[in-house]
């Protein structure tokens, strides 16, 4: 009899075990134990079906081999799934115990991967929650045969999303809308060989994305670079476990500061990447913004963003990442960064530099737990000559479905949106090709409503926050334009 588990009984086991905290710990914190848990539990079944696979191909001879010839990953003795299990009291200090002997004993894989989780606060875990939920996991073995990795894979990404709808505001630093990271994925297309870069990835959602994209197109994913930064150590944590349990095993994942510490250097200088995706924390205020005005990696080409906005920060370190030949770039942002007063200097320098492709505009409700309509902005270092001096609008507002309080895109809209980008063309009422010099014209101005029209119109929806900066930023312009012409009437009079 097969025990192959199937996608809906995986979900449910998954979703079952964080069941048993609800009475104990916030949503918020559900993914900080069940994740380090589930990742447990698979290296050990796993640990063990290579134990019988190379006995049944071995026999006695497997004494000859070292640990790191037979397992993925090495499974000190002691510290095993079964040796926790017949724990009955501190479990967990076991648990601890066993994580920290795992990370050692695979210390250039896993080191800090289980997080920093409170396991030994009985207050919150007692004893006897954790026997529960470690006999919940037991329940199933999480071997390869039974639960292969792009199904283990989705069930952990299904557990994410549940999280993040749980847990409220908190998920975007570690959750973007998958259907969206989809069409951003689909415009990019990643290729076989090439090296992938998320500065701000979260849980590696975007990089999976692109192995699950050649895995689809049937083109060998193994030989991809993978690279991402995180400034949150428990999320970086989730991302690297979701790599693993997608059967990555070739990436590079760093828990800092991408704006204060980048991580990736060569030769002194920013490391280049043949694709980048994003979505960077939109318009953070704290942040290092002295630092950046006199950046040593020459991040701040296009200018020094406003304290209160880093995200054209983000978007310059992108942009300085970039492969000369063959970088490309996919970044969802909120709609304000294509018309912001503050920010149009930096603009014009951006259009002026002819990288951008193409600017998508969403509709609203795609960033988590924000109503605001969200744009991809498509840019490359290297454009095809028909495409020089051009910049395509896609004004896609309208193409969202919204179902159960969530909102998504459907196939049918990133295939429409894809199929857009591919032709590169006029496209009535949705798409529009605009020269560098028309948008000069517009005042730089990327406001996609600008260029393409789509019947009833509708300002882009911003944040509260965002207007009340907006209005304070155009006060300022005023004053200072005011006092300008004041200073100018009085010498006029002398």
């Amino acid at each position: 009899m097969s025990n192959r588990i199937t996608l809906d009984e995986l979900k449910s086991y998954l979703w079952n075990s964080a069941v048993l905290l609800r009475t104990s710990i916030d949503a918020g914190a559900y993914k900080q134990y069940i994740f380090p848990l589930l990742f447990f539990k698979r290296i050990c079944d796993v640990y063990d079906e290579e134990t019988q696979k190379a006995v049944e191909e071995y026999g006695d001879d497997i004494v000859d081999f070292d640990e790191e010839d037979i397992h993925t990953f090495v499974v000190p003795e002691g510290y095993h799934w079964k040796d926790v299990r017949q724990v009955s009291e501190n479990v967990g200090a076991a648990i601890v115990n066993a994580f920290h002997a795992i990370e050692k004993a695979n210390i250039d894989q896993l080191h800090g991967v289980f997080g920093d989780g409170a396991w030994t606060n009985k207050n919150r875990l007692p004893d006897s929650l954790l026997k529960d939920l470690i006999e919940h996991f037991s329940s199933r073995t999480l071997s390869i045969e039974n639960c292969p990795e792009d199904e283990l894979g989705q069930g952990y990404e299904y557990l994410i999303k549940k999280f993040a709808d749980d847990s409220g505001h908190t998920a975007q630093e570690f959750y973007t809308n998958r259907t969206v990271v989809h069409l951003m994925t689909e415009i990019l297309k990643p290729q076989s060989g090439e090296s992938i870069y998320d500065p701000t990835c979260g849980s590696a959602g975007m990089l999976i994305s692109c192995i699950a994209y050649l895995k689809k197109q049937g083109k060998e994913w193994r030989n991809v670079k993978v690279y991402g930064q995180e400034i949150n150590q428990l999320t970086s944590a989730i991302g690297r476990m979701n790599l693993f349990l997608h059967g990555v095993q070739d990436f590079h994942i760093v828990n800092d500061d991408t704006l204060k510490a980048p991580a990736f250097i060569k030769g002194g200088e920013l490391q280049k990447f043949d694709l980048v995706l994003a979505n960077p924390p939109y318009s953070i205020k704290q942040w290092d913004r002295a630092a950046f005005e006199s950046d040593k990696y020459g991040r701040n080409f296009l200018g020094t963003p406003p304290q209160g906005r880093a995200d054209y920060a983000f978007f310059q370190h992108i942009l300085a990442s970039m492969n000369p030949g063959s970088g490309r770039c996919a970044i969802l942002f909120p709609h304000g960064i294509l018309f912001r007063n503050e920010e149009k200097e930096m603009r014009k320098k951006l259009v002026q530099s002819d990288m951008v492709d193409c600017v998508i505009g969403l509709g609203p409700n795609l960033f988590f737990n924000a109503p605001m309509e969200a744009c991809i902005v498509i840019c490359r270092t290297y454009k095809e000559p028909e495409k020089r001096g051009k910049v395509l609008f896609i004004n896609a507002v309208k193409e969202v479905t919204r179902k159960n309080a969530q909102s998504y895109l459907e196939d049918a809209h990133i295939a429409h949106m894809a199929s857009a980008y591919e032709n590169y063309a006029d496209e009535e009422g949705y798409a529009k090709v605009v020269t560098i010099d028309e948008i000069a014209e517009k005042d730089h101005s990327l406001n996609i409503a600008l260029y393409v029209r789509s019947g009833i119109e509708v300002d882009p929806v911003l944040s509260v926050e965002e207007c009340v900066d907006d209005w304070v930023s155009q006060s300022l312009t005023a004053r200072e334009q005011t006092d300008a012409l004041i200073a100018l009437l009085t010498k006029e009079g002398e």
